[in-house]
């Protein structure tokens, strides 16, 4: 199956710390979602931690008439032993709604347990047919490497955050997944909104305002590379935010996974993948990461 190269993330489906409201998960989160498969884009990732599977629920509920166009990725959460990993992923399904995950990957490193105490178990789930795929997330490239002998074949994928600020996936994580034909899954690859430069006034209002990168300096400090993802937007007719989506999804085996706030929001996203940007824009963003 061919994944999209622009996703959904779904992290703020169903979770307070975001502050969308009660209204937002009722109705806008799950026709984002349709807007999303009508749109073409066919990974949605949740994961049962998202609003303590919320976000599962809402997901189900929105492919529920379109099971056959999504790639559903979801995540379990290190925590509890290993033996725990079939119920959790069977939870994970019934919420969905769904037989089969598509890519079930672990979301953290677990700090107890090593991969070869969790792989097996959930190579077990691939045999059964309950998983299709399985991937990891912020794992090292010597963690996911382990989790791959430990699984005995491919893991298919390593989300992880990867944008114009966070780039340390392209010292090693992108080279090897190159090599071997595995995917990156670029998560905040908009910097949790920073590189859309709507927060070059003032902070967002919600958790994100802790953040050191939308502190005072943080924005100042920022401030070029805006003006350049506004500078090389005007000339291909688009946004900062859509040129920084761009800039992820230029490289290859990358694929960008941002959340969506808004109907228009999700459309602007996935018209980035229709942006070409050249090797002298490229080059220019390479060369301002502060």
């Amino acid at each position: 199956m061919r994944i999209s190269a622009v996703g959904l993330g779904t992290w703020q489906f169903g979770s307070r710390e975001w502050g969308y409201g009660r209204e937002y998960n009722r109705k806008e989160a799950g026709a984002i979602v349709r807007r999303a498969l009508e749109l073409g884009v066919n990974l949605i990732d949740t994961a049962e931690v998202y609003g303590l599977g919320r976000s599962e629920r809402i997901v189900g509920e929105a492919i529920r008439e379109g099971r056959e166009k999504a790639f559903i990725a979801t995540k379990i959460f290190p925590i509890g032993l290993p033996f725990m990993v079939e119920g959790r992923a069977r939870a994970s399904a019934r919420r969905l709604g769904v037989d089969r995950l598509d890519l079930y990957q672990q979301h953290w490193p677990n700090p107890l347990f090593p991969a070869s105490a969790t792989m097996p178990r959930i190579k077990r789930l691939v045999e059964s047919g309950l998983v299709g795929h399985v991937g990891v997330s912020n794992f090292t490239l010597g963690g996911w490497q382990a989790a791959e002998k430990a699984f005995g074949g491919p893991v298919l994928s390593n989300q992880v955050l990867f944008n114009l600020v966070n780039r340390q996936p392209e010292r090693d994580l992108l080279p090897w997944a190159q090599e071997k034909g595995r995917i990156v899954l670029a998560y905040s690859p908009l910097g949790q909104g920073l590189l859309s430069g709507k927060y070059q006034d003032s902070a967002p209002r919600n958790f994100r305002r802790m953040r050191r990168n939308f502190s005072t300096e943080g924005r100042s400090r920022f401030a070029p590379l805006i003006a350049a993802l506004s500078e090389v937007g005007e000339r291909h007719n688009a946004t900062a935010a859509q040129v920084a989506l761009a800039w992820l999804i230029r490289k290859p085996n990358v694929v960008a996974i941002p959340g969506a706030s808004s109907m228009r929001q999700l459309e602007e996203n996935v018209a980035a993948a229709d942006i070409v940007l050249s090797d002298e824009d490229a080059s220019r963003l390479d060369g301002l990461n502060p």
